[in-house]
This record gives structure tokens, C-alpha cells and sequence, in this order.
């Protein structure tokens, strides 16, 4: 039980999809980018920085304001295309699982508060929280965005 409602599987699905939508778009736009000859002729760096560069453009278009490297040449009809889909996805893709499961909780009747429910008024349910986030977004972007910067610093260290 959350907030006196119970938690069901779709629920929880919804959650999920929620979760997933963007850093499935970023990292299968990215790598398709990386793939396509004709895409990756936008990329000015060749190797990990390379990397780096389509990483954060797709994932600053998904996220935020759709800033890039100085290196990524994302005024191409590819990188102008999949940069504003991106961008779509993230502003507006998002919505239907947040007010499908907005409606569900809507929905739903308030259970009397019992030792099941999960108590949202106190620090430690703040601090899991935090954590969760704070570990679903490492383990979703940490491994491409770090891959770029480590590979290139220790292949400048032993010559690779």
C-alpha cells in the first residue's frame, strides 16, 4: 500500500514504462547514430569522445534542452530529425504511462493506514527514494557516459 492505495502490477507496469521510455530512446538513437554511416559522418571525434558527444546530444535533446558537444554536428537532416524526435519522446511520450497510472491511483478506494502501508512522512522513506533514483539513473547512463571519458584517459596513458 502506498498513500492508503493498493499497489498493483499494472501499476507497477506503468512504472516501469515510465522508467525505461527515455533511456531507451537515448541509447538506441545514440547507438543507431553511431552505427549508420551517413549518421556518424556527424561526429567530428573519432573514438570514445565520439561516443561521449552522440551520448549526451541524444541524451540532453530527451532530457532537457537538446545542448550538444562542440565536436557533434547535429545540424544534419539525421541529427536535426532524431534529435527533435528525441526530444518529442521526452516531452510528450512520458505523459501517457504518468496520467494512465495517475487515473489507476485516481481510481482506486483509501485503505485505512496498516502496518503494510508504506509511510511516506518520514526521512527514511526520503532517503530510499533519493537512493533508488540515484541508482537507476547510474545504472542506466554511468556505463556509456563514463565507457567515453576512462577509455580515453588510460588510452592516453598506455598508448591504445
Amino acid at each position: 500500500m502506498f498513500l492508503g492505495k493498493r499497489i498493483l502490477a499494472r501499476d507497477m507496469t506503468l512504472v516501469a514504462i515510465y522508467i525505461l521510455v527515455l533511456p531507451a530512446t537515448v541509447l538506441v538513437l545514440a547507438s543507431i547514430a553511431i552505427l549508420w554511416p551517413s549518421a556518424s559522418a556527424d561526429i567530428s571525434t573519432s573514438g570514445p569522445h565520439g561516443l561521449t558527444e552522440v551520448v549526451y546530444a541524444y541524451t540532453s535533446a530527451a532530457h532537457n534542452n537538446g545542448s550538444a558537444f562542440g565536436g557533434y554536428d547535429g545540424n544534419t537532416l539525421w541529427g536535426n530529425t532524431t534529435l527533435a524526435f528525441a526530444m518529442w519522446i521526452g516531452r510528450f511520450f512520458e505523459i501517457i504511462p504518468a496520467l494512465a497510472l495517475a487515473g489507476s491511483l485516481a481510481r482506486k478506494r483509501t485503505y485505512a493506514v496498516t502496518a503494510g502501508t508504506v509511510r511516506t512522512d518520514k526521512p527514511l522513506f526520503t532517503m530510499m527514494l533519493i537512493g533508488v533514483v540515484i541508482i537507476l539513473v547510474g545504472l542506466t547512463y554511468f556505463p556509456a557516459l563514463a565507457l567515453g571519458p576512462l577509455a580515453e584517459h588510460f588510452s592516453g596513458h598506455f598508448g591504445l
